[in-house]
């Protein structure tokens, strides 16, 4: 939470710093996600909740789809500054409840074990960055002033620590901790897949070629991660 929180502040420190951030840490946090959804999470996800945690990988992965389909304007950086004022309540709420299932989700990896909780803390931190840079954008292009989109981004990145601290604290089902897993997957796999490779396809046809390194970077850093790091 506090990461994702650094990399927002510098979108209002220095606009420079965030591009030449933003440009290297979508990639690589694509190739972090869909490296740890396939190999990390959903092999343990199978294991404890068994062959039905496929079903719920496609489930929410076209859950996730549909859910920026909702609030697909927010993603858009070509409305109107009213339009931008009136989705400020659903930026706010999407990053509340994706920062609820994320420390839900690093919850159940750690009952699972301390290797896999800190695998998905880590992509989890990884990915939080750009979102976090591309929010800080949309509330100040709503013309909110830089203290206060501060204070919000810092309650709702706080929704992280009480799902982790709920789902760690309460004893629950087995099969529910699969699900949670399985959830993530899919979830981490549309974040990756659907929405950070395709934004590469944007950039400058040599920046483009550039990215490919940290993409690849991402990948292998995790297999190796997930290679060495015991999570089983």
């Amino acid at each position: 939470s506090l990461g994702g929180l650094c990399g927002g502040i510098l979108f209002l420190v220095s606009t420079r710093l965030s591009a030449l951030l933003e440009l290297n840490s979508i990639p690589f946090a694509a190739g972090v996600l869909i490296t740890v959804s396939i190999l990390g999470l959903m092999p343990e996800a199978v294991e404890i909740g068994g062959k039905v945690a496929y079903l719920t990988l496609l489930v929410s992965f076209f859950a996730a789809y549909f859910f920026e389909q909702l609030v697909i304007q927010l993603h858009h950086h070509d409305h109107d500054e009213h339009e931008f004022r009136g989705s400020v309540a659903m930026v706010i709420l999407g990053d509340t409840i994706l920062n609820f299932i994320d420390g839900a989700t690093i919850g159940a990896s750690f009952l699972v074990s301390p290797g896999l909780g800190f695998i998905t803390a880590l992509s989890t931190f990884l990915h939080e960055i750009p979102h976090e840079i591309g929010d800080f954008g949309i509330l100040v292009k709503a013309k909110w002033d830089k203290p206060k989109v501060i204070f919000v981004n810092v309650l709702s990145s706080l929704a992280t620590v009480v799902a982790a601290l709920l789902v760690y604290y309460i004893n629950i089902d087995q099969k529910l901790i699969g699900t949670l897993l399985a959830v993530s997957a899919g979830v981490f796999l549309y974040l990756g897949a659907s929405d950070f490779l395709p934004h590469i396809s944007e950039y400058k046809e040599n920046s483009r070629v550039k990215a490919l390194v940290p993409l690849v970077l991402g990948v292998l850093v995790m297999s190796a991660v997930l290679l060495f790091v015991p999570h089983g």
